[in-house]
């Protein structure tokens, strides 16, 4: 592999790291009291409102049934007004959260359903306002899970920059078909998927590393 083909993967690295992160980190904006919602008001939920559970749950759901390939396409208007373009990493970044704020809305609904009752009635009849519920007991409780579900998050959303490439997206999924696909190049498109599993594999010991980290404080 040629020096300048290196330096081409190293930048695709460094492509596929930024949409990555960004668009999760922006998805947890989003997502993350998004499922706080969908946990609180459900009928079970220190809240209960059936109205906005709904709402909440059928946007979820249809934005979730919505392929991400789909999705870039759908988008493209609105990804032109926000970075005024339609292609590389930036524009990517647009796509990826919208695709990324549902996925992450299940999360933490999933995580925060996960909550012993229990603790949650105790919190109640100390007197503790909804909003310390949900800050101080349900996020706390559930902080080991949530740390299990960002890991899955982020690793999807890296597949999902894989597949931007299609679009001119950048990162290694542009690398591997640009030049892996369409010019046949073997050895390039072998090593951005050994990459990208590597990158996989990556933030998955992060997250287990943090995640134990934090189970032992726990107990």
């Amino acid at each position: 592999m040629s020096a300048t083909e290196i330096q081409m993967i190293i930048k695709g690295i460094g492509e596929t790291l930024y949409m990555t992160i960004i668009s999760t980190l922006i998805g947890y904006v989003i997502g993350l009291p998004w499922g706080i919602g969908l946990t609180v008001t459900n009928k079970d939920g220190i809240h209960p409102n059936t109205v906005v559970f709904r709402i909440l749950d059928i946007l979820a759901n249809i934005m979730r049934s919505i392929p991400f390939l789909i999705m870039l396409i759908v988008v493209i208007p609105i990804t032109q007004v926000i970075v005024g373009k339609t292609y590389g990493p930036t524009a990517m970044i647009v796509p990826l959260t919208i695709s990324a704020a549902p996925l992450i809305a299940r999360m933490v609904e999933s995580s925060l359903n996960e909550v012993d009752k229990g603790v949650i009635e105790a919190a109640q009849s100390m007197g503790s306002s909804n909003f310390q519920i949900v800050w101080k007991v349900m996020l706390s409780e559930a902080k080991v899970s949530l740390i299990s579900g960002a890991t899955i998050t982020i690793a999807t959303i890296l597949g999902y920059s894989a597949m931007a490439g299609t679009l001119g997206g950048g990162g290694l999924g542009d690398i591997a078909i640009r030049y892996g696909y369409y010019r046949w190049q073997g050895n390039i498109l072998i090593t951005t998927v050994i990459l990208l599993i590597l990158l996989v594999q990556l933030f998955q010991v992060i997250g287990t590393v943090i995640g134990n980290r934090l189970d032992k404080r726990k107990r």
